[in-house]
């Protein structure tokens, strides 16, 4: 696995209010770990903040570093993110997925954390 470029983050500029932040990545692009051939999704990252927002060219860099990777859709969408939670710590966050067709099969995947599940 390639090595990844940091997750930048901002304080909340209002963490006292539950409010949805929605980012949509258009060209996401991972490699089929079987076949070789490039893979490509439209990624949508959807979280309520906690003290921290993602930072846009952070991520953007960090999605780009999966281009050349071999890595199965399921794996990269809980890798994505693991690695959100971890920089950003969100009271919410799920990550979908939405797949090229490929062999006539059209994939999504969606994972989901949420701060409850810290608690226990």
């Amino acid at each position: 696995m390639n090595e990844k470029p940091g997750i930048e983050t901002f304080p909340n500029p209002h963490p006292s209010r539950d409010y949805h932040i929605e980012h949509e990545v258009t060209e996401f692009t991972s490699v089929c770990p079987k076949t070789g051939q490039p893979d490509f999704a439209t990624m949508s990252i959807r979280y309520i903040a906690g003290d921290t927002c993602v930072e846009l060219k952070s991520l953007k860099l960090y999605l780009q570093s999966f281009r050349s990777e071999g890595i199965f859709y399921e794996d990269v969408t809980n890798v994505i993110l693991n690695d959100l939670v971890a920089a950003c710590k969100p009271d919410w966050m799920a990550i979908e997925s939405r797949w090229t067709v490929r062999g006539g099969i059209q994939t999504t995947v969606t994972a989901e954390h949420s701060s409850a599940e810290d608690d226990s």
